[in-house]
């Protein structure tokens, strides 16, 4: 089985960046620019990890966790980035229980170090 992700993001130039580094750990990524595609990619073929914008336009986090725990046999890692200075955005993020949650700048200094442990299932 392939280790792949998918990024619920609306900026394809940042998707661009999530792939390239994707691609040099030998992973593969898709975009979702939807809550609803989101789900329908992952139950076609469950993902390793899901990286979420979390400044996409009506996220309900919660909500979403509930559905990829429904859909997915092993529950994907879920990483979230947003602004740093949305402070309240990402304490509901850990409050979710994001596997991570980190401020857009860190989450681009750790992209390729950490990119295979982000899309690696907790539990594999």
């Amino acid at each position: 089985m392939t280790i792949h992700g998918l990024v619920l993001a609306d900026d394809l130039i940042f998707f661009s960046r999530i792939a390239g580094a994707a691609q040099a750990a030998g992973l593969n990524v898709r975009q979702s620019r939807t809550i609803a595609e989101l789900i329908r990619m992952a139950k076609e073929q469950a993902p390793g990890g899901v990286i979420i914008d979390l400044n996409t336009p009506n996220l309900d986090l919660l909500s979403l966790i509930k559905e990829l725990r429904a859909v997915c046999p092993v529950m994907p890692q879920v990483i979230g980035y947003g602004s740093h200075v949305q402070t309240e955005i990402l304490r509901q993020a850990r409050l979710a229980r994001c596997n991570r949650v980190l401020p857009r700048t860190q989450f681009v200094e750790e992209l390729e170090r950490e990119i295979l442990n982000w899309l690696t299932p907790s539990s594999a």
